[in-house]
C-alpha cells in the first residue's frame, strides 16, 4: 500500500473557487479510480493561491485480476449476432464457451481482465482529471491558446507533481510534465523544492514559508487578527467569510494592525466595515464602549521587516477609499428623501408593473390601510410617510456604491434630515427579515411597511403571471411568502389575509393596466373571498376606473388564476414552515382541509391544539373512532340525511306532507313516546342514547370554545366523546334491518364526523 500525492500549480487561483476546485478535484480523482477498480482510502484536499493538493492515502500497488463473463446468442443464431457479440466483448470465435442454458446450447465469453500496476493507472488519471476540470471561469493560454481544442484551466498551469510512494508517476499534459519538485512562496523561498513523498509534502512547504493546509491559514489568521486587536486595546470585529477569502489570498498570513483619520468616523460604521471589507479584504475592530475605531487590520503575505511600512501603503489605499464614501454621504445629505424619491420615476421595478415610484405608491397605501385597520398597532401617517421614503436612498450615490446599504443608509438620512425615529427605523429595517436567521422587525411603524412592502410584491407578481415554477424563484417570492408569514406570527397579527392580498390588487389594478374583463373578474374574486360589505363595495366603485384603462402587460388568465392561487402559495409555504418547526404535516393538512381560515394566528393556534391533543391517549382513540364512523360513511355514501322521517310507502313525497295535520298527526303516532324527546321514531339503545347525549353537550361545548379561539378546550369537549363512541360500536348495529333506524344512526354517526369537523378533518390525520 502507498499513499498518493497530487499537486497541481498555477498562477493565482480566486479565493471565491478555491473551495470548489478542492470539491471538484477529489470527485474527479475518485471517479477515475472507481472506474479503474482501484480502492480509495482517506483523501486529503489543500488549496492555496497557487496550488490545488490531494493527498489519497493508502492505495495498492496494483489491481486484481478480474474474471468476467458475458452472455451471448445461442448455438445456431445468425453469424452477424455472434460476430457482433464477439466483438463486443474483444474475443473471437474460437474463445467462446458453449453451455447449456434451459436446455439450449448458449454461447458465453470468459474476459480475463489482469490486474494493472496503480502506478499505469494514476498516469492515465491525471491529464484526464486536468482535462475534464470544471473552473466557473478558465482561460487558454500560450501559442497553442488560438486553438479550441487547447486546455482550459483558472490560470495557466505550470506544474504537476505526482509521486505514488517514492515514485514519480510520469504524464505529461499541455506541454507540463509531472515530476517531484514544487515551488515555495513567491517571495520568501527562491529555488525548486524537492518532494519525497505525501508525508514530507507540507513539512517541506513550510519549510519553503508555504502553510498548504487552507484551514490552517484560516485558524491563522482568527488567531493573529485577535492578538493584534487585543494588543492595542480594542476588540476584533469578527468576519469568517473575511477569514477564507483571505486564507484564499495568502499562502504565509501574517494580520497587521494599521489606523486611518479618525474624522472618517463620521461616516456611518456599517460604510466603513463595507469598505474596508469589499475594497481592501480588511478586518475593522471597535473599541472598549462596542462604537467602531478608527482601526484596521490587513493580513499580509509576507512577514516585512519592516512592518510599518506594509501597514502605511494599505493605510493609504483604505484612506482613499473613505474619502470617496466620506464624499458620498456628505453629497446624498444635500438632497432631501423625498427629493430623492423623485428619482424612482426613473427606475424600472418590472416590465408589467411599472417603476419603483409605482410600487412606492403601493406600498404607502397599503401601509397605511394595515394601521387604519387597526391590523398594525402603527400611527398611519408615520406608516405612510414611511413607506413613501423607504425606497429613496436607491437613487444615492452610497446605494449606488454599494448596494448592500440599501434601507440602512435611507435610515441614517432620514434621522440627519430630522424626521421622526420611527419613519427613520422603518426605512432601515422595512427589508427584514430577509433570511432565516434575520430578525423580524417589531415597530408598529416598521412592520406595517415591510408587511405592506412584502404583500404588494407577491400579488404584483402573480397578478402579472410570474409565479415561481418548480425549482424557479427569480424574484424571491417564496422567501416574501416566509417573511410575510413571520412578521405576522411573531408580532401575532390578527387579520384575513384575502382582505390584504384584496386591497393590494385593488390599488395595483387602479394604478396599472387593465381592462372591463379584468374588473369583472375582480370584482368575482372580491365577492368570493372577501368578507366585508365596504370591501365589496370598494371593488365595485373601482370597476370603472379599471374599464376605462388599456391592456398592456396583464393577461385575463395571468390575472385571475395568479390571484386565485396565491392564497393557495401561502398555505403551502406555511406547511413547509411548520413542518421544519416540528409540526406533523397530516396535522397541517387535517386543519387546512377545513377550509375558510385565513387568519394565521389562529390557525397555528389550532394546529399546536391540535398537535397536543393527538399527542394524548384521548386523541388516538377519538381519532380511531373517528376514522371508523367515516368509513361506514363512505360505505355506505352517506352525507348526513333527515332520518327520523317515517317510513311512507305511497306516492306522495312525504316532505311534501310536512305542516299538514295528517302529517303531524302520523308523525306524533309513530313516535309515541320513545325517544325521551331525541326526535327518534323508535327507542334508542342505551349507547346510542348516551353517545346523543354526549353529542348534545360536546357541539355547543366545542363550537362555543372554537368561537372563542380556546382550541385547547374545545379538545378537550370533544374528547368528552371518545367513550360514548366506542361503546356505540360495541353495543348498537348500524346497519339495522329497519331503514329508519339505519338511517337514524348513520345520521348520528355523520353528527359525531362534523362535530370532530369544528376543530379538524380527521380524515387526513394519519394513525
Amino acid at each position: 500500500m502507498s499513499d498518493f500525492l497530487l499537486e497541481l500549480r498555477s498562477e493565482e487561483i480566486p479565493a471565491r473557487m478555491q473551495a470548489g476546485a478542492r470539491a471538484e478535484l477529489e470527485k474527479l480523482f475518485r471517479r477515475e479510480m472507481d472506474a479503474a477498480g482501484v480502492a480509495t482510502g482517506e483523501i486529503t484536499v489543500w488549496s492555496t493561491p497557487r496550488r490545488l493538493a490531494l493527498i489519497a492515502r493508502g492505495l495498492p500497488e496494483a489491481t486484481e485480476a478480474v474474471r468476467e463473463e458475458a452472455k451471448g446468442p445461442p448455438e445456431g443464431a445468425p453469424d452477424q449476432a455472434i460476430d457482433g457479440f464477439c466483438r463486443k466483448n474483444g474475443v473471437t470465435r474460437d474463445q467462446l464457451e458453449l453451455r447449456d442454458v434451459k436446455g439450449r446450447n448458449t454461447y458465453f465469453a470468459v474476459i480475463e481482465k489482469p490486474g494493472q500496476a496503480t502506478k499505469d493507472l494514476l498516469a492515465d488519471a491525471i491529464p484526464a482529471i486536468i482535462r475534464d476540470f470544471a473552473w466557473p471561469k478558465s482561460m487558454r493560454w500560450g501559442a497553442d491558446s488560438i486553438s479550441t481544442e487547447s486546455l482550459r484551466w483558472v490560470r495557466p498551469l505550470s506544474g504537476i507533481v505526482a509521486l505514488l510512494g517514492d515514485d514519480v508517476i510520469e504524464c505529461e499534459v499541455h506541454g507540463v510534465t509531472s515530476g517531484a519538485v514544487t515551488l515555495g512562496h513567491r517571495f520568501h523561498h527562491s529555488g525548486d523544492i524537492t518532494i519525497g513523498n505525501a508525508d514530507d509534502y507540507a513539512m517541506k512547504l513550510r519549510a519553503g514559508h508555504v502553510i498548504v493546509d487552507h484551514e490552517e491559514r484560516q485558524d491563522a489568521i482568527r488567531t493573529g487578527a485577535k492578538q493584534v486587536a487585543e494588543v492595542a486595546g480594542l476588540k476584533l470585529v469578527e468576519d469568517e467569510g473575511l477569514v477564507i477569502e483571505n486564507a484564499g489570498l495568502t499562502e504565509w498570513p501574517v494580520p497587521l494592525l494599521g489606523r486611518f483619520d479618525e474624522d472618517y468616523l463620521d461616516v456611518p460604521p456599517e460604510v466603513i466595515q463595507l469598505t474596508a471589507r469589499v475594497n481592501q479584504k480588511y478586518f475593522v475592530c471597535e473599541d472598549s464602549a462596542g462604537k467602531l475605531a478608527n482601526a484596521f487590520i490587513c493580513t499580509a503575505n509576507i512577514e516585512a521587516v519592516d512592518p510599518a511600512v506594509v501597514v502605511d501603503g494599505n493605510r493609504k489605499v483604505l484612506a482613499a477609499r473613505l474619502s470617496d464614501a466620506r464624499f458620498f454621504w456628505e453629497l446624498d445629505q444635500k438632497t432631501t428623501l423625498a427629493d430623492h424619491a423623485e428619482g424612482l420615476k426613473r427606475i424600472t421595478f418590472h416590465e408589467k408593473l411599472g417603476t419603483v415610484a409605482d410600487k412606492v405608491e403601493r406600498v404607502a397605501k397599503l401601509a397605511r390601510w394595515l394601521a387604519e385597520e387597526k391590523i398594525v398597532a402603527a400611527d398611519p401617517d408615520l406608516a405612510e410617510q414611511a413607506a413613501r421614503l423607504s425606497k429613496a436612498d436607491l437613487v444615492t450615490e452610497m446605494v449606488g456604491e454599494f448596494p448592500e446599504l440599501q434601507g440602512l443608509m435611507g435610515g441614517y438620512y432620514a434621522e440627519k434630515e430630522g424626521l421622526p425615529q420611527e419613519v427613520s427605523d422603518a426605512i432601515r429595517d422595512h427589508y427584514k427579515p430577509v433570511g432565516q436567521g434575520d430578525e423580524v422587525p417589531t415597530a408598529p411603524v416598521t412592520v406595517a411597511v415591510s408587511l405592506a412592502d412584502k404583500l404588494d410584491t407577491l400579488v404584483a407578481f402573480f397578478l402579472s403571471g410570474e409565479q415561481p415554477t418548480g425549482s424557479k424563484d427569480p424574484y424571491a417570492l417564496r422567501r416574501a411568502v416566509i417573511a410575510v408569514l413571520r412578521i405576522i406570527s411573531e408580532n401575532n397579527l390578527r387579520f384575513r389575509m384575502q382582505g390584504a392580498i384584496y386591497q393590494a390588487a385593488r390599488w395595483l389594478l387602479e394604478q396599472g393596466p387593465g381592462d372591463d374583463e379584468y374588473a369583472i373578474h375582480f370584482l368575482i374574486y372580491a365577492r368570493d373571498f372577501v368578507w366585508t360589505s365596504r370591501m365589496i363595495m370598494e371593488a365595485e366603485d373601482i370597476g370603472d376606473n379599471i374599464a376605462s384603462k388599456g391592456q398592456i402587460g396583464y393577461t385575463r388568465t395571468n390575472w385571475y388564476l395568479g390571484l386565485a392561487s396565491l392564497p393557495t402559495f401561502f398555505a403551502d409555504r406555511l406547511k413547509v414552515q411548520q413542518r421544519e418547526a416540528g409540526i406533523r404535516h397530516d396535522l397541517i393538512d387535517a386543519v387546512f382541509a377545513l377550509g375558510g381560515e385565513d387568519d394565521l394566528v389562529r390557525l397555528l393556534a389550532r394546529v399546536h391544539a391540535l398537535q397536543s391533543f393527538m399527542e394524548t391517549d384521548d386523541g388516538a382513540n377519538l381519532l380511531a373512532g373517528y376514522k371508523r364512523a367515516a368509513n361506514i360513511l363512505k360505505k355506505e355514501d352517506w352525507d348526513g340525511q333527515a332520518s327520523s322521517e317515517p317510513e311512507h310507502t305511497g306516492e306522495e313525497d312525504p316532505l311534501a306532507l310536512a305542516g299538514k295535520p295528517e302529517f303531524d298527526e302520523a308523525m306524533a303516532s309513530h313516535m309515541g313516546n320513545d325517544a325521551g324527546g331525541n326526535g327518534l321514531s323508535y327507542s334508542p339503545e342505551p349507547s346510542e342514547k348516551a353517545l346523543i347525549d354526549a353529542l348534545d353537550s360536546a357541539e355547543p361545548k366545542a363550537a362555543a370554545a372554537v368561537e372563542a379561539e380556546d382550541f385547547a378546550a374545545a379538545m378537550s369537549a370533544l374528547a368528552s366523546l371518545r367513550a360514548p363512541i366506542d361503546r356505540f360500536f360495541e353495543d348498537v348495529i348500524v346497519n339495522a334491518e329497519e331503514k329508519h333506524v339505519r338511517a337514524a344512526r348513520l345520521d348520528l354517526l355523520a353528527r359525531f364526523r362534523d362535530a370532530v369537523h369544528q376543530v379538524a378533518d380527521f380524515g387526513r390525520i394519519e394513525g
